[in-house]
This record gives structure tokens, C-alpha cells and sequence, in this order.
């Protein structure tokens, strides 16, 4: 009689080179089938301590701040992220720990549905519903943009996003597992949180800021490449090439641009923020953003994805 097949027997047999990418694999597809957890997820928690440890060393001269701010990030990242390395146990159980590290990680499915949601306000012509969404996920004014003011908001959004939400913490997974993971979300939501250019946050919020750049640094370019493979690759790479270097960020510039230019579409240029309008480098190139396009770009997302998670399988066999 034939063996009964196991799936634990057969997931032991495989070399290890392969674990690591099957469970970014299993990460990705319980993000896309369930999203972030409606209810008791850790970055709450994480969250309320971050506010409560601010609250605490964000006082004094701004050079004690700016000390503080390292303490601050040190304090409230390290710790989560050794426990998730000493904690690891052995075989599957620690694999598993690792998938739900990763996906407890990631946004994807949150991302698109921010994004798809404006575009079927958009698609039934409900602006005034367009505008509030697209606020939900962009810090500018959204209050007088007209329709390709919103799709191009919202673009722009999930494609830098698109980083921060999946392809950071999938890079950093690969390299040291949960652990890896851990510290890029944890590094991420410190910065969103403390990472203002503001008289609260400038000089408290520097490391959260400067760390956070140089954990992007290369996952960012790696998703530029990624977003350039998946549509429009010469296009996208000119962009990248051309327009990145005039973006003030580091890292999103990159990511925007070489993401406008596979799309075909014309990003950046004036926005609002805070009261104030600020004329923006363009990126991209090609025709100005419609609704459809938020459409496109989640797709390009999702193309990319895939591409990250070939690459890593592929990779698993070429190590076996």
C-alpha cells in the first residue's frame, strides 16, 4: 500500500532554504484572505505604549531630545524584536511563528481596500465621498481636489505605500525571519508617529525618521525595480532614473517614480498640506490620473507582490 502522505512529514523533508519563502508565502495569503485583525491587533498595544514612552522623554533642551528620541525608539523596538528571535521555537512551530509574525506585519489587503474603496466612490461619481476617503490615507488637503486630484492622491498613496505595507517587511522577513519583520513594522509605525518636521517632534522624532529611511533604503529600490518589471520597464526606469533624485525623500521617491512611469500616468506637482501649498517635483509620465487608474495601480501592486515572492522561491530552490 502507498504511504499516507503527510503534510507535516513532507514540509520536514524540504530543505531549509525553502522555509523562509513558503512562509512568506502562507504570510501573504493570509493577509489577502483575512487582512489585519479587526480586533486586538499588537500595533494597538504597541501604539499606546509608544504614546505613553513619548509623553514621558519628549521634554527638555531639543539636544536632550534628540537623545531622548534614541533612548525612546531603542526601548520600545529592541525588546520586541530580541523576544521574537530568543522566542523562535525549533521545526514547525517556530515556522509557524514566523508566518504570523510576517502577516501580522503586512497591509496589503488594507491598502487596496483604502484605495478601492475611493475609486468606486470616483466610478459612481460621489466626490464629496472621494475626497473624505482619500483623506484617510494621504495628509493633504483633500477638501478642493477635483476628480484626477483624488485618483492621483490616492495613487501616489498606494504607491509608496505599497512599501511601507508590504515589500519592507517582506525584505527584512527574508532576511532574519519573524524577527525581521518585527523590527521593520515597529521601526515603520515609530516613524509615522514620530517622524514630523513639526516643534513637537523635530528634534524627538530624528531617529525614528533617520532609522526609518535606512531600513527603507533598499526594499524601496527594490520595489522600484519591481513596479518597473511589472508594467511599463523603460518608462519607469527613465523616471526613476530622471526624477527620483529631485524628490525629498529618499526612499519614496524611487518607489512614486519609477511607479508613475510604469503606469503611463503624470504624479506629483502641487498639493496642499496643512494650510500651505507646496509645489512638488513631477514624477511619472504619460497622461494625468483617472479613477480606473487607482484600479491599475492596486493591480500593479499585486503584480509586484508576486514577482517578490517568485524571486524568493526561486532563490529557496538555487540555495538548496
Amino acid at each position: 500500500m502507498p504511504a499516507e502522505f503527510s503534510p507535516v512529514a513532507f514540509a520536514a523533508s524540504l530543505p531549509a532554504s525553502f522555509w523562509l519563502p513558503l512562509a512568506a508565502l502562507a504570510a501573504v495569503a493570509l493577509d489577502r484572505l483575512l487582512g489585519e485583525p479587526a480586533r486586538w491587533h499588537p500595533l494597538v498595544g504597541f501604539g499606546a505604549l509608544v504614546s505613553r514612552v513619548e509623553a514621558a522623554l519628549n521634554r527638555g533642551s531639543e539636544a536632550r531630545r534628540r537623545v531622548m528620541g534614541v533612548l525612546a525608539w531603542a526601548l520600545v523596538v529592541l525588546p520586541f524584536v530580541a523576544l521574537a528571535g530568543a522566542l523562535k521555537p525549533v521545526g514547525l512551530a517556530g515556522w509557524a511563528l514566523d508566518v504570523v509574525l510576517l502577516y501580522l506585519a503586512l497591509g496589503g489587503r488594507s491598502l487596496a481596500e483604502h484605495a478601492e474603496r475611493v475609486g468606486a466612490d470616483l466610478a459612481r461619481g460621489d466626490l464629496a465621498a472621494a475626497r473624505e476617503h482619500v483623506g484617510w490615507i494621504v495628509s493633504r488637503d483633500t477638501s478642493t481636489l477635483d476628480e484626477s486630484g483624488v485618483a492621483k492622491a490616492c495613487v501616489e498613496s498606494t504607491l509608496e505605500n505599497g512599501n511601507d505595507a508590504v515589500f519592507g517587511a517582506l525584505f527584512w522577513f527574508m532576511l532574519f525571519g519573524g524577527a525581521g519583520a518585527v523590527l521593520f513594522r515597529l521601526a515603520n509605525t515609530l516613524d509615522a508617529m514620530w517622524g514630523y518636521r513639526n516643534a513637537r517632534f523635530n528634534a524627538f522624532g530624528w531617529a525614528a525618521a533617520r532609522l526609518d529611511d535606512v531600513l527603507n533604503y533598499l526594499p524601496a529600490r527594490l520595489t522600484a525595480l519591481a513596479y518597473a518589471l511589472c508594467g511599463e520597464t523603460r518608462r519607469a526606469l527613465a523616471c526613476w532614473k530622471q526624477q527620483a533624485p529631485h524628490w525629498e525623500s529618499p526612499n519614496a521617491g524611487p518607489v512614486m517614480a519609477a511607479g508613475a512611469g510604469s503606469l503611463g500616468l503624470v504624479l506629483g506637482g502641487a498639493a496642499i498640506y496643512h494650510g500651505r501649498l507646496e509645489e512638488r517635483p513631477p514624477l511619472g509620465d504619460g497622461v494625468p490620473a483617472r479613477g480606473a487608474d487607482i484600479g491599475r495601480a492596486v493591480r500593479l501592486l499585486r503584480r509586484a507582490t508576486a514577482l517578490w515572492l517568485a524571486a524568493f522561491i526561486i532563490g529557496g530552490w538555487l540555495s538548496a
